[in-house]
């Protein structure tokens, strides 16, 4: 019954136009004005945006963990269900992984990438394994009529494909891109230029640190004479004492002896280095902004959005997470459904959120005083399935 779980392997599809024009929203790195953008295909992003750059990097661990962490429930239009085959599967996805490891993977793709991709295969032992793939390896293949007949995976001169017939053994969940159908948005896409800029700014505070953390001023040659021009020798001479005894942090606060009509004019930062930490905050904010994560979170200055960490938290879990959450356990429960044909609802347990502690208790309590409720219209508005003939007897 499974046999369609495990695809063939397949020479890239014929219709590479449509393959490369699918594609198309992963444009090559431009430079303009001297300076050199990163590319903003997937993997370059990731290597610029998460892995070298800690607001990046912070935004996405910290989104990712959280709805990985989320308590979930499955019901149906009766039930709620503490034992199901849909829960099997997740609670053990693979011999690898366990709930939370295979949910932050597939989430930390979609934020990276704006694309999920879930496969479910057999198993050693005829069980139902769920693995998450790269999403900078999968191609999708559109049919004549523009819909995904099959999905490729790609490593090196290697492709594997993956046909989607009645059910499909490739669960993917995208982000909204309004310029492409096959393809979801990255926020890291979205934040790329402020990425840019908070990595330059991170590569000058470098620059001044290896050099003394400072301007170091200038070193003025003047003789008595009036002459103001030295030998190439003692030019050479003066660049090596300059390199060897003064420069780096194992010679911080070293005096320095100045001789033969040398004299040191130290200089204070110009108003474009006291600008640069300015920039590098605001090139964070930016980040913050794209990925839904209120930059009180992620340790920047100079935000007073929320009143206090507690507020910003709770709005972090109901804008960003409960959102993402949502729209992905859902598409989860229906691709999990196909194998057990079982119609249920996967989806956050709000009450098990202590973030949302506080608003759940005064929810609970304003529909348990609405008297003019009937019992299955108080149980519909805090999201619980219908009692059933046994529960009202």
């Amino acid at each position: 019954m499974m046999n369609f779980l495990r695809g063939k392997t397949a020479t890239p599809p014929a219709q590479q136009g449509l393959d490369h024009k699918a594609r198309a929203y992963r444009p090559v790195g431009v430079s303009g004005g001297g300076i050199a953008w990163s590319a903003r295909d997937t993997g370059s992003l990731t290597r610029s945006g998460f892995t070298g750059n800690p607001v990046g990097f912070r935004a996405v661990k910290l989104i990712a963990e959280a709805a990985a962490a989320l308590p979930l429930v499955l019901q149906d239009a009766s039930r709620r269900y503490d034992a199901h085959p849909v829960l099997d599967a997740l609670a053990r996805p693979n011999a690898g992984q366990g709930r939370a490891e295979l949910l932050e993977a597939l989430y930390g793709q979609i934020l990276l990438s704006g694309n999920g991709y879930l496969e479910a295969a057999m198993d050693a032992h005829d069980a139902l394994a769920l693995h998450v793939l790269r999403s900078d390896r999968v191609v999708v293949v559109p049919g004549a009529d523009g819909w995904p007949v099959a999905y490729d995976y790609v490593v090196g001169s290697k492709t594997h494909r993956f046909n989607v017939g009645d059910v499909s053994p490739i669960c993917h969940i995208k982000n909204f891109h309004p310029l492409d159908d096959h393809y979801g948005l990255s926020p890291m896409q979205a934040a790329a230029t402020a990425l840019d800029v908070h990595n330059a700014a991170s590569r000058w505070s470098k620059g001044l640190l290896d050099n003394a953390a400072r301007p170091s001023g200038a070193i003025v040659y003047q003789t008595p004479d009036g002459a103001g021009t030295m030998t190439t020798d003692q030019y050479d001479r003066l660049v090596h004492e300059m390199e060897t005894h003064h420069q780096g942090a194992r010679n911080a606060g070293r005096p320095m002896l100045l001789e033969g009509g040398l004299d040191w004019k130290p200089m204070g930062f110009s108003p474009s280095d006291m600008e640069f930490q300015k920039t590098k905050d605001a090139a964070a904010r930016e980040i913050a902004t794209a990925f839904g994560v209120p930059p009180m979170l992620l340790g920047i200055p100079g935000d007073a959005t929320y009143a206090n960490y507690a507020e910003a938290n709770r709005a972090f879990y109901r804008l960003t997470v409960l959102p993402l959450a949502t729209r992905v356990t859902a598409a989860l429960a229906k691709f999990l459904a196909q194998f057990h044909d079982d119609q249920v609802t996967l989806k956050p347990d709000l009450d098990g959120i202590p973030a949302l502690a506080a608003e759940r208790d005064q929810q609970w309590k304003r529909v348990g005083d609405a008297a003019f409720l009937s019992d299955a219209e108080k149980r519909s508005l805090l999201g619980l399935p219908a009692l059933s003939l046994e529960d009202t007897a």
